[in-house]
């Protein structure tokens, strides 16, 4: 194995990791897309891997989240991808009620709003991750935040009993 391809693995992990909570709003779900991210990298090192591999694996967990209902078989790559029998630990401090506002949105509007807010990208870096034009990814994010503010003040209603 490429030791190239397992620096890669241990630095960009957490952040993939803290994306994908986001955009799952589960740990376990979350990781399940950081996996087959890696494992996609993986198979495809040879050709991403002198590029840009973070991006590539970023715009991959997006593509999967979108799409998990389409389940692909996977291939372990022993002893490069780090392993979890226990609760997996998101290192990034999201507010619960952040993540269940999330959960109200739909998968893409939910990915513009997390591509936008933890990778801090613009609307042509979200445009390629959702593989959508930048018009939509710009409609994507502005439906998904509006409809997030209205989704907070119903929750900040309900828990002040208005």
């Amino acid at each position: 194995m490429d030791p190239r391809y397992e620096e890669f693995v241990a630095v960009e992990t957490p952040r993939l990791l803290r994306v994908a909570y986001g955009l799952t709003g589960n740990p376990h779900d979350a990781w399940d897309l950081v996996q087959e991210a890696l494992v996609r990298v993986g198979m495809k090192w040879r050709t991403v891997g002198d590029g840009n591999p973070g991006g590539y694996a970023h715009t991959t967990l997006v593509r999967l989240n979108i799409d998990r209902g389409r389940r692909l078989s996977r291939e372990r790559l022993p002893g490069v991808l780090p392993d979890r029998d226990g609760p997996v630990r998101v290192d990034a401090v999201l507010d619960p009620d952040l993540i269940e506002a999330l959960r109200g949105l739909p998968k893409q509007q939910r990915a513009a709003v997390v591509l936008r807010a933890l990778e801090d990208l613009d609307h042509a870096g979200i445009a390629e991750r959702l593989g959508c034009s930048v018009g939509t990814a710009r409609s994507h994010l502005s439906r998904g935040l509006a409809r997030l503010r209205e989704i907070l003040a119903e929750q900040e209603v309900s828990d002040h009993g208005g």
